[in-house]
């Protein structure tokens, strides 16, 4: 199949020159379509005829398959903060213990960290250096108190992509926990819990896994399962959930011990439904496609006079473009290109930020290059 057959599945495209996938991404057809099987299943016979927490289980193995990791690894969260939260608050902690990040992630990978600062944890924040954040650098911070480095696979202001493989690695070496805010990585560009060492992962769908906004996936390495205490506690993380009038606290083993109650089925089976999407494509060759998108749009962006701000060095590329002008103000720009000319991109740290998925084209490349003003 060409991934540009794909593209019908976008109704997004008959209206827009959508360029933000970063942000918050369109749905795709067969997105919707899963909710709407959901929504005709619970009006017409609700659990009477078979339940859609088997669904569940279909769109979890389908989560680990991406990830590759097993199933029992992998749990639905509302969205990558709470994932991040259940490892920055299910851990245990010394006074004195710290935490390695960036100084340009997220907010959602910062504040859970910060909240521990209360029980004397450190937060050792790694300084960008024009639009990077050298692996080596984290590496460098890791101390004799570093319990866990915390980071995002791809930073969603710069685009730069974290070498997670060397970064796991050394995490690994020293006895370090790695967890990963993938949300900007996670459907665009491979990730590999097992190659690159990865004890933790947490992604909402929303962006480039293209499904619906507060649903998400929680990875957690099956040897830390028992040592990440459950922050939320309810029926349903339980072993014997379905004994109802039974109390036994007793944690399930796997994953599903972080599952406090009843899921958001009409969230997984949109997920489902983006996940067989992207997995019918390919990860590898969605990635290869959107290396192309991007690489045409930075050499365009260059010989108009912009600044890329993304480092487009071989392993620190994204779906991310983010770039500057000495002339032009961003947010005029990203307004213009909207009301004249029906592209959309963002504004994030004072840069313009560019995010084609694979069903783009070449031309809404050029589309772009042509109508930003030159200097």
């Amino acid at each position: 199949m060409e991934l540009l057959d794909l593209r019908r599945e976008f109704p997004v495209t008959r209206q827009f020159n959508f360029l933000d996938h970063a942000a918050v991404a369109p749905l795709s057809a067969r997105c919707v379509q899963a909710v709407q099987a959901y929504l005709d299943l619970v009006s017409t016979t609700v659990h009477v005829q078979g339940s859609p927490y088997r669904q569940a289980e279909h769109v979890r193995g389908l989560a680990a398959r991406l990830i590759n990791a097993d199933a029992d690894e992998v749990t639905f969260v509302k969205n990558t903060s709470e994932g991040l939260a259940f490892v920055a608050n299910g851990l245990h902690f010394s006074t004195g213990d710290n935490i390695v990040t960036s100084s340009v992630e997220f907010p959602a990978n910062i504040y859970p960290w910060m909240n521990l600062q209360a029980q004397g944890v450190r937060l050792k924040m790694v300084p960008e250096d024009h639009g990077r954040v050298p692996v080596e650098r984290l590496c460098e911070a890791i101390d004799g108190r570093t319990r866990v480095v915390t980071v995002s696979a791809v930073q969603y202001a710069s685009g730069f992509r974290t070498d997670l493989v060397e970064l796991g690695r050394v995490c690994q070496e020293k006895g370090v926990l790695l967890c990963v805010d993938a949300i900007q990585a996670l459907g665009c560009a491979p990730i590999d819990v097992r190659r690159m060492n990865i004890d933790f992962l947490s992604a909402d769908a929303h962006k480039w896994m293209l499904g619906p906004e507060g649903i998400g996936i929680f990875y957690c390495r099956r040897e830390l399962l028992r040592h990440l205490r459950p922050s939320t506690v309810g029926w349903l993380c339980m072993k014997h959930a379905d004994d109802y009038s039974h109390y036994q606290f007793e944690f399930r083993d796997d994953a599903r011990r972080f599952d406090a109650g009843a899921y958001n089925l009409a969230g997984i089976y949109g997920l489902g439904g983006s996940l067989e999407l992207l997995l019918e494509a390919g990860i590898d060759r969605i990635w290869a496609r959107v290396r192309e998108l991007t690489d045409r749009l930075v050499e365009g962006l260059r010989e108009k006079g912009y600044r890329v701000i993304s480092s487009r060095r071989p392993g620190e590329s994204s779906g991310i473009v983010a770039f500057a002008s000495d002339r032009h103000d961003p947010e005029q720009l990203r307004q213009h290109l909207k009301a004249e000319h029906r592209i959309i991109v963002a504004v994030r740290s004072n840069r313009l930020r560019a995010s084609p998925h694979f069903y783009n084209t070449m031309e809404e490349m050029e589309h772009l290059i042509r109508v930003l003003p030159g200097h």
